[in-house]
């Protein structure tokens, strides 16, 4: 079932993809890549770095709450590593997958360390949906009428599951943390978890912000694409387009981003009148960028492919490394779920 659903997502970016290239011809998609040029790679490197950062540092927190240790410098490498997996692996999460589980490992708690990556997702989606609800308050213009339903329901649900989590934990999470059924006390400790990891005092004044930042971090690099595709329009008629653009992205039915990020580009461009075939090439060149953006990752997964070596050659010699839980590939199937649910 569940990998008819990942295949069902890939052929559903495919089939987004296929209707803009039947619609509005493969000069969309192949015009802006031949614009791309020193400049527009260096400015993608610099903003995925300090997007990076933000990002590794908010997982460093969240991480950390939960009680695992995460050094910053670790978490920048993996995080780097996950965004260049998600960029060329299907389904945009398989980078964060591995994450994940692999920290979990490391750190002696493979459910909590998945919970941290899950959480600080989250915590990046929530914002981004708190600044989509905010572009269909301020500027209704922009956003067409089916879209900005979507968008006002996605706020409402955030907001009532919040509530419900609150009010839930408040309740139950005490009374079933020492529950006799194994999915009561797992829900009531990923509740404390939640409180831990995002909701004190001393957690969600940095975590908010630096999801705010990581937030810009990525509209920088979309104003960027916009540039190298040859937008001249202003910043401010851009922004309000690019969060819904990015909030499309989180879309389960993509493939490394590319898929609803486009049909979305085109649907706002065109509505905004800056057409539909500059909507698909800023998002096609935004894509690109990304995946520029992502690419110290695969130095990183490089040196330790090649780091990995030694423990192999040490086998031979008669020290066994340490084996793959027989457990990590039904749990590494649950994280990609958890993980599209909390994506951003």
């Amino acid at each position: 079932m569940k990998r008819a659903l990942a295949w069902l997502r890939i052929l559903g970016a495919v089939a987004i993809l296929a209707v803009l290239v039947w619609q509005l011809g493969s000069a969309a998609f192949l015009e802006g890549l031949g614009r791309i040029d020193t400049a527009g790679v260096l400015a993608a490197l610099g903003v995925g770095f300090v997007t990076t950062l933000l990002s590794a540092s908010r997982w460093q927190i969240v991480a950390t709450r939960l009680g695992l240790r995460l050094s910053l410098r670790t978490a920048v490498a993996d995080y780097y590593r996950a965004l260049f997996l998600n960029g060329v692996l299907p389904a945009g999460v398989l980078g964060d997958v591995h994450r994940a589980v692999q920290h979990g490992r490391e750190a002696g708690d493979v459910p909590r360390g998945v919970r941290a990556v899950v959480l600080e997702r989250t915590a990046g989606q929530v914002v981004l949906i708190a600044s989509a609800v905010t572009v269909v308050l301020a500027w209704p213009g922009v956003v067409p009428d089916a879209f900005r339903e979507v968008v006002t329901v996605a706020g409402v649900v955030v907001v009532l599951a919040a509530v419900a989590a609150l009010v839930v934990g408040r309740v139950l999470g005490g009374r079933w943390i020492h529950s006799p059924s194994k999915w009561r006390r797992g829900f009531a400790v990923t509740l404390a978890d939640v409180r831990l990891g995002l909701l004190t005092r001393e957690t969600w004044p940095a975590v908010g912000f630096l999801s705010i930042a990581t937030l810009a971090g990525h509209l920088a690099l979309f104003v960027v694409a916009a540039r190298v595709a040859g937008v001249g329009a202003s910043v401010g008629q851009l922004v309000p387009l690019m969060i819904l653009a990015l909030l499309a992205m989180g879309l389960p039915l993509n493939v490394g981003g590319f898929g609803p990020r486009e049909g979305v580009c085109a649907l706002l461009f065109g509505a905004a009148g800056l057409g539909a075939v500059q909507g698909v090439t800023v998002a096609v060149v935004y894509g690109v960028l990304t995946l520029v953006a992502s690419l110290p990752g695969a130095g990183v997964l490089l040196v330790r492919s090649i780091a990995g070596v030694r423990p192999a050659r040490a086998s031979q010699d008669g020290v066994v490394p340490a084996p793959r839980m027989a457990g990590d590939a039904g749990i590494e199937s649950d994280v990609a779920a958890d993980i599209v649910s909390g994506h951003g």
